[in-house]
C-alpha cells in the first residue's frame, strides 16, 4: 500500500478540481490557457489540503522509529519493537516512503508560488486586454503589470542593499529563501484570518437559516429585486455599447486598414446585433481620410474590451435571473405543499429539463414531500449545530495553540492522544476533518465575496476569465499559511511545540522561521487571535450594516429599504409566474388542438399541396409558350403606371401663368 493512497488522492483531487471549474467556468467559450492555468492553481491547492494528513501520519511513524533507534530495539516485519517496554511502531497503511514527500511538496509549493505571483497576474491583464493580436495583448499586459512587478523588485532590492551594507547580517541563500517564504506566508495569513473569521460564523448561520422556509423566500424576493436592477443596467449598458459599435462599423468601410479590427469586435457581439448591423452596412462605399475622422486602433481596443465585458455581464444576468426564478417558484411550491393532506409534492411548473428515470423511480412525489417538508429542515438544523461546534473549537484553539504546558488546543490534544496508541486511521481522519473544515470556511468565502463587478464567481458557467484567474491567485496565496496554521493548531510545527523532534516534510521545505524571530514568535502566534473579533463582528452583521449605511442594499430584517425591495421582488416573481402560466396554457391548447384535429389538418395540407403542384405545373406550361408577351410582373407595372397617370393633376393652359404647384393655381380642377 506504500504510495497507493498518495496516487488515489492525486487522481481524486484532479477530478474534484475539474468538476468545480466546469461548474463555474465555460470550457467552450473561454481560452484554453485560462482554463489550464485556473485548473492547475485549484488542483495544487486542493492537493495540499488532501495530502497533508498523510504527511502527518508518516511523520508520527518516523518519530517513533527515531525513538526506537535511539534505544535498544529489535526489528520484526513491518513494525519495530522497543526492547524494554515492548512498544510497537506499526507502519501506517498510507505510509509514504522516505524522500518522496519533500520532493512532492517542493514541486507543488514553488509551482503554486510561480502561478500566484508571476503567471496568473500576467494572464489576468492578457485576458482583459482588448488588443486584436497576441503581440498587442502581451504588450498591454506587460505595461499593466510593470508597476505590480516593479514594486516587489524595489522592495526586494532595498532589502538586499540593507543586508549587504549592515555587517551584523550574514545571510546565506537558504536564509534568503526562508525570508521570501515568510513574507509570502505573512501576507497570506493576514488575508486568511479575515476570511476565516467570516466563514466560521456565516457557514453555520446559513445552514440554520436554510431550515427557515419563510426566511429563504423573503431573501429570494430581495435578491430578485436587486438582480432585476442589475439586469436592466446590464441591458442598458449593452445597448449603449452596441450603438457605439454600430457607428464605428458604419464609419469604417470594407477597404479601411482597421476593418479587420471592427470585424473582430462584431464577432464578439450577440447574434441579433450582428444581423442588425449587417443589414445596415454598405460595403460598396469607399472611405475618404480627408472627409471623415476615424477612430484609432487604441480606441478600438478599448471598445473591444468594453464589448467583451458588457456581453459577459448581460449573459450572466440573464442566466442568473432564470435560476433565481426557478428557486423562487420552488420555495413557493414548498410553502404550499407543507399543508397538503395527500402528502405528495406538487410542482406548479414542470421541469424544463428531462429527469433521470432512476431518480424518478426512487424520488417519488411522496418521498419528495417528506424530504422537503419534514426531514430537510431538521437535517439543516442538526448540520448547523455540528458546524457551530466545530467553529467554537477552532476559535478556542486559535486563541490557545501557543500554550504547550498545559496543552490547551483541542486539536493538539486529539492528535497527541491518538499518537500514544499509534492509531493512524484516527490521526488521518482527525487531521482531514480539521483542515477540511478550515478550508471550507476560507474557500467558501472566496466563492461568496463579490467586489462590485471586478471579481465575482458565478455558477452555471457564468464566471469570466478575470475572476477565474483571480480566484486561482487567492487560493495559491491562502493555502500555504492555512496549512501552517493547521500544523500549529495540532502542535506538529516545531516552532510552536518547542520540541526537538522530526518536523513534517511540509514544514521542512519552509525552512526555519527563527531567521525572523519577530514573525515566528510574534505575528504567527498572536495575530490569529483576531479571529475572535472578526467572528463577533460577523455574528452581529457589522459589515452588512456598514455597507447598508453606505448605500449598498443588504438583506436586513429591520430595514425599511429591505421591506420595499422584498415587496418589489414579490411583485416581479408574481408577474413572471403569470407569464409562464400563460405560456404553458398556450402550449397545452396547441397540443390539444394538434391531437384533436391533427389528422384533419394533415389531409387538408395534402390537398393544398396537391393543388399547388397543379397550379405550378400550369404556370410552367404557360411560361414555356413562345407566344406569351407579358408576364405577371409586367402586367403589374403597367397597372401601376396607369394609376399614376389617373392621379395626376390637370393643368389649365388658359391661365395667365403656370405655377409649379397646381394647388396654388387660381383655376380649380
Amino acid at each position: 500500500m506504500s504510495g497507493a493512497a498518495l496516487g488515489l488522492e492525486i487522481v481524486f483531487v484532479f477530478f474534484l478540481a475539474l468538476f468545480l471549474l466546469h461548474r463555474y467556468g465555460d470550457f467552450k467559450k473561454q481560452h484554453r490557457l485560462v482554463i489550464i492555468a485556473t485548473l492547475l492553481a485549484w488542483y495544487l491547492c486542493f492537493l495540499i489540503v488532501f495530502i497533508l494528513p498523510l504527511d502527518v501520519s508518516t511523520t508520527i511513524y518516523n518519530r517513533c522509529k527515531l525513538a526506537v533507534n535511539s534505544s535498544p530495539a529489535e526489528s520484526n516485519g513491518s513494525y519495530v519493537t522497543l526492547a524494554p517496554s515492548k512498544q510497537k511502531c506499526f507502519k501506517p497503511w498510507s505510509y509514504i516512503p522516505d524522500g518522496i514527500m519533500p520532493i512532492f511538496w517542493r514541486v507543488v509549493y514553488w509551482t503554486s508560488q510561480f502561478l500566484t505571483w508571476i503567471l496568473l497576474p500576467f494572464m489576468q491583464s492578457y485576458a482583459r486586454s482588448g488588443g486584436f493580436s497576441i503581440t498587442g495583448k502581451i504588450k498591454t499586459a506587460l505595461i499593466e503589470n510593470a508597476i505590480y512587478y516593479g514594486t516587489y523588485l524595489l522592495i526586494f532590492g532595498a532589502f538586499l542593499i540593507y543586508v549587504a551594507v549592515n555587517p551584523n547580517f550574514n545571510l546565506q541563500w537558504n536564509q534568503l529563501q526562508t525570508i521570501g517564504i515568510a513574507a509570502a506566508n505573512t501576507w497570506g495569513l493576514f488575508l486568511l484570518v479575515l476570511l476565516l473569521g467570516y466563514g466560521l460564523v456565516e457557514i453555520p448561520r446559513s445552514h440554520w437559516n436554510g431550515a427557515k422556509r419563510g426566511y429563504l423566500l423573503m431573501k429570494t424576493y430581495f435578491k430578485a429585486a436587486k438582480l432585476m436592477t442589475e439586469k436592466a443596467d446590464a441591458e442598458e449598458n449593452l445597448e449603449d455599447i452596441m450603438e457605439e459599435v454600430r457607428k464605428v462599423s458604419e464609419s469604417i468601410k470594407y477597404n479601411h486598414p482597421l476593418r479587420k479590427c471592427v470585424d473582430t469586435i462584431l464577432k464578439k457581439c450577440p447574434t441579433e446585433y450582428q444581423e442588425r448591423m449587417g443589414r445596415n452596412m454598405d460595403d460598396y462605399e469607399d472611405f475618404d481620410e480627408r472627409q471623415n475622422s476615424y477612430p484609432s486602433e487604441k480606441s478600438l481596443a478599448k471598445l473591444h474590451k468594453q464589448v467583451i465585458y458588457s456581453v459577459q455581464r448581460h449573459r450572466r444576468t440573464q442566466v442568473q435571473w432564470q435560476i433565481l426564478l426557478e428557486q423562487a417558484f420552488y420555495l413557493e411550491d414548498v410553502a404550499k405543499n407543507e399543508s397538503s393532506a395527500t402528502r405528495q409534492f406538487v410542482h406548479t411548473f414542470h421541469s424544463q429539463e428531462p429527469e433521470n428515470k432512476i431518480i424518478q423511480y426512487f424520488y417519488t412525489p411522496t418521498v419528495e414531500w417528506y424530504w422537503e417538508c419534514l426531514l430537510r429542515p431538521w437535517f439543516y438544523r442538526v448540520l448547523a449545530v455540528v458546524l457551530a461546534t466545530f467553529s467554537v473549537i477552532v476559535v478556542w484553539s486559535e486563541c490557545t495553540f501557543f500554550s504547550t504546558r498545559p496543552v490547551l488546543s483541542l486539536f493538539a490534544v486529539f492528535i497527541q492522544l491518538a499518537e500514544k496508541t499509534y492509531n493512524y486511521i484516527y490521526i488521518e481522519m482527525a487531521c482531514f476533518l480539521t483542515i477540511f473544515f478550515l478550508s471550507i470556511c476560507v474557500y467558501s468565502t472566496v466563492f461568496r465575496i463579490r467586489v462590485f463587478n471586478y471579481y465575482y464567481l458565478a455558477s452555471h458557467h457564468q464566471t469570466d476569465a478575470y475572476s477565474l484567474l483571480f480566484s486561482g491567485m487567492l487560493f495559491c496565496r491562502l493555502t500555504p499559511p492555512l496549512c501552517l496554521n493547521f500544523l500549529g493548531l495540532t502542535h506538529m510545527d516545531a516552532t510552536i511545540s518547542h520540541k526537538n523532534t522530526q518536523p513534517t516534510a511540509y514544514t521542512s521545505i519552509m525552512g526555519s522561521m527563527r531567521v525572523l524571530s519577530f514573525i515566528a514568535d510574534g505575528f504567527y502566534i498572536y495575530y490569529p487571535m483576531l479571529v475572535v473579533i472578526l467572528c463577533i463582528a460577523t455574528y452581529f452583521s457589522l459589515g452588512t450594516r456598514c455597507l447598508n449605511l453606505l448605500g449598498f442594499q443588504q438583506f436586513m430584517g429591520d430595514s425599511e429599504m429591505t421591506s420595499d425591495l422584498i415587496d418589489e421582488g414579490k411583485e416581479l416573481i408574481r408577474r413572471e409566474k403569470r407569464k409562464r402560466q400563460r405560456q404553458e396554457e398556450g402550449e397545452n391548447r396547441r397540443r390539444e388542438w394538434k391531437e384533436r384535429y391533427g389528422n384533419r389538418d394533415d389531409s387538408t395540407r395534402s390537398r393544398a399541396v396537391h393543388t399547388d403542384q397543379k397550379e405550378s405545373s400550369f404556370s410552367e406550361t404557360n411560361t414555356n409558350r413562345p407566344l406569351s408577351k407579358y408576364t405577371r410582373s409586367n402586367g403589374r407595372t403597367e397597372r401601376d403606371r396607369i394609376e399614376l397617370l389617373q392621379d395626376a393633376e390637370p393643368l389649365d393652359f388658359n391661365a395667365d401663368s403656370v405655377n409649379d404647384d397646381p394647388l396654388e393655381s387660381d383655376s380649380g380642377r
